[in-house]
């Protein structure tokens, strides 16, 4: 089995120490690499375990506070006088990342700048992991995961008393806002209590003297005394910190970091016991700012936050798992264990990129890419719910169909709907093309068409990340997942994540996705594999009828779709499924033309998977 060496550092006493262990942890369960986990504190620790376990690639835990020893001086040295040349790949866990910082990470090797020679870049690593699921895949050598929820059976404890138990715990670095919990609880209840765990961190805190005056701070804050404070300075560990947050009513973290900062762990802890949890709107809980109900003190009270329970969090806790943590890992190593280069040697597109890895798991997006949404966490009235935004969908004409050419006489149709869009996203949908629109504004009117006539309907967008459609369903208060190789995933390896459950969507949506796709066969498949027994897929493309391969297109495209492809090809790769109407797909005359060099237009192809 091929050796991963997992580099961590000694003192426990440190986050950054316990959510490697917990990554580990989640790692050993693999039956595909063998993980092997050494705690240094020097170079020289470092090449002995190398040494020893003679991996085939290093991960380190790092982060420069805890790993001061292994700066890009050291590597140079180690090169330059050949005391110890560490050939195989390295993969560094970034901390506290940033888009910034992913979107300039530069490998220590044979580093490849577009458009520029290569050179050697001052960097530590080849390749870089974040645990930060908000993050966009700019960067082929930045990798992304979700966040990692230990499983902990929770023991509910019942609160007699009756009076709410507000906590909170972490270490008293700067800004964690302990001080405006204590404010908030005051100004929302006459009677509480408080329970606060503030180790002292191993790193910039080990004598406790800055826990000790936040906690005097804390204390002198106190002006109820029905509102009762107890702070503790002991370092928890699993399970002694679970039974702590198992406890409490609410948990809080009202972290008061703007800018420059990582995802925090705190609340990866605090989710793991399946109590109520309330946070600022800090970007270091950017991954879960969207979850409505709201969990954000700037949109919901406290009160309000404790009195929706866990339930807006059971789908987070089950996403982050270890089960799919150690499948996010395995991926990631898959593809860095056979790509050759680290960018491919001209700018391409996003598609053609793909075809340079030996197996096509991770995206490497066009440079020139434009990130139509905003995806600030302080930004994202998009994805709020606004059960007020209402719409009306489109009757079907006499004679009209749902498998047919979105023409000019469909841009008069679906107006309506385009203009919702419009009104729903409207940043967004003004950088879109104005006549391939109709495209967006069909699939948001045909999906809600069936949407509406099913409660609580369970949708999957594929190639979510510029579709105004799945957007705007989703500010009308759509469940709707998202999945995109630029924010996380290829439909094909959604399928194999061991969250996915197949045969269970009523709805999958996607547009103008398919044609990018250089295996529209599994595409299909993976479509028809999800989607529930009745189950609708609703899918757009560009289209050419009597187009043939070698002909000219766009070069994001793999191919224009046919007649021929629509009634006979896609139909063979989904038997389970039929089409929901018999197709009108003749057009003599493309009317679309797309930078005053292709003439085609658009298709719909929506269809329903029989019932068993």
């Amino acid at each position: 089995m091929k050796k991963i060496l997992f580099v961590t550092h000694l003192k426990k006493q440190c986050g950054v120490y316990q959510f490697g262990q917990e990554i580990f942890e989640a790692l050993k369960a693999s039956s595909n690499y063998d993980f092997i986990k050494v705690e240094c504190e020097s170079l020289k620790e470092l090449k002995e375990a190398i040494s020893i376990t003679k991996p085939l690639l290093i991960i380190y835990n790092y982060h420069p506070t805890v790993m001061p020893w292994l700066c890009y001086k050291s590597f140079k040295g180690m090169y330059k006088n050949n005391v110890f040349d560490i050939k195989i790949k390295q993969i560094g866990i970034i901390h506290e990342i940033t888009q910034a910082l992913a979107d300039t990470a530069t490998a220590y090797r044979n580093s490849y700048i577009i458009g520029r020679p290569s050179k050697i870049i001052n960097s530590l690593f080849d390749y870089y992991i974040a645990a930060d699921p908000t993050l966009l895949l700019k960067n082929p050598i930045v990798f992304k995961t979700g966040r990692l929820i230990k499983e902990f059976t929770p023991v509910l404890k019942e609160n007699k008393s009756c009076i709410p138990i507000i906590g909170s715990f972490g270490f008293a670095t700067p800004n964690k806002g302990f001080e405006k919990l204590i404010e908030r609880v005051q100004h929302e209840f006459d009677e509480a209590i408080i329970k606060i765990n503030m180790p002292f961190a191993a790193f910039g805190d080990k004598d406790g003297d800055y826990a000790k005056k936040i906690a005097k701070n804390c204390f002198k804050i106190i002006n109820n005394e029905k509102i009762k404070l107890e702070i503790s300075h002991n370092f928890l560990e699993h399970p002694a910190l679970f039974n702590f947050l198992s406890g409490n009513d609410l948990n809080v973290f009202f972290y008061e970091d703007k800018t420059g900062r990582g995802i925090s762990s705190a609340v990866d802890n605090a989710l793991a016991v399946h109590k109520p949890i309330a946070v600022s709107n800090c970007p270091m809980f950017r991954h879960i700012l969207n979850i409505q109900p709201s969990i954000c003190i700037d949109n919901s009270s406290l009160k309000e936050i404790m009195n929706n329970g866990f339930a807006p969090l059971v789908n987070t806790v089950e996403m982050w798992n270890y089960k799919n943590m150690l499948w996010e890992y395995e991926r990631i190593l898959d593809t860095i264990l056979e790509t050759k280069n680290h960018y491919p040697k001209k700018t391409i597109s996003f598609f053609k990129t793909i075809k340079n890895l030996c197996r096509r798991k991770l995206s490497i997006p066009d440079q020139s890419f434009t990130w139509l949404r905003d995806t600030s966490p302080l930004n994202t009235n998009y994805l709020i719910v606004d059960k007020s935004f209402k719409y009306t969908s489109i009757p079907l004409g006499e004679g009209e169909k749902f498998n047919r050419i979105l023409d000019d006489k469909a841009r008069v149709i679906y107006k309506p709907a385009v203009d919702k869009l419009f009104e729903a996203v409207p940043s967004t949908m003004a950088k879109k093309i104005n006549r391939a629109n109709v495209q967006q504004g069909f699939v948001f009117d045909t999906v809600f068409k069936f949407a509406e006539k099913i409660q609580h309907p369970k949708m999957l967008c594929v190639g979510c990340y510029e579709d105004t459609a799945s957007m705007t369903l989703i500010k009308m208060g759509y469940n709707v997942e998202e999945i995109d190789p630029m924010i996380n995933y290829f439909l094909q390896d959604f399928f194999t994540k061991p969250s996915t459950i197949v045969n269970s969507y009523d709805i999958i949506f996607s547009t103008s996705v398919i044609e990018h796709d250089p295996n529209d066969k599994t595409f299909m498949e993976c479509i028809e594999g999800l989607l529930a027994p009745g189950g609708v897929g609703v899918i757009t493309c560009d289209y050419k009828d009597g187009w043939v391969k070698g002909e000219p297109k766009p070069d994001m495209d793999e191919r224009f779709y046919t007649k021929k492809d629509m009634e006979q090809r896609l139909l063979s790769y989904i038997p389970k499924c039929e089409l929901i109407d018999n197709g009108e797909w003749d057009c003599a005359n493309p009317d679309f033309n797309f930078i005053n060099k292709y003439q085609y237009t658009f298709a719909t192809f929506v269809f329903r998977k029989k019932m068993i």
